[in-house]
């Protein structure tokens, strides 16, 4: 099968590849394995949420805004516009559950907005 010098170097290129993707994996994983334990606590921090949500909503709302200029269908941003209420809403609830059950429906809603606007940008 592997008669030819070429089709062995090329095996071994191959090798070569995947020992380096081994390595590379090893020394990710223990980088990014320290850092969570060190840093874990920033991602549970309550202003690390509120500013994305914030941030997801002015970008949202952008983008919802333009996709009416550009195909002048309500839908999208109908929808859009509902999701980013919902998500507003976790910015007031409690940080725990309730916020994220908030953030959740009301990121699942922008989703299928954006997803509705880039489907009438294909049909145009």
């Amino acid at each position: 099968m592997f008669d030819s010098t070429k089709n062995w170097v090329s095996l071994d290129r191959v090798a070569i590849g995947l020992s380096t993707l081994c390595a590379v994996h090893c020394v990710a994983t223990v980088v990014l394995l320290g850092a969570l334990s060190s840093l874990g606590h920033l991602f549970t921090a309550p202003i690390i949420h509120e500013v994305g949500l914030v941030l997801a909503i002015v970008i949202g709302a952008l983008a919802l805004g333009a996709g009416i200029r550009r195909h002048r269908l309500l839908m999208p941003s109908i929808a859009g516009g509902i999701g980013l209420l919902v998500m507003a809403t976790a910015l007031f609830v409690p940080h725990g559950l309730g916020e994220a059950i908030a953030t959740i429906i009301g990121v699942s809603m922008v989703a299928v907005a954006h997803l509705l606007n880039m489907r009438a940008d294909c049909a145009c």
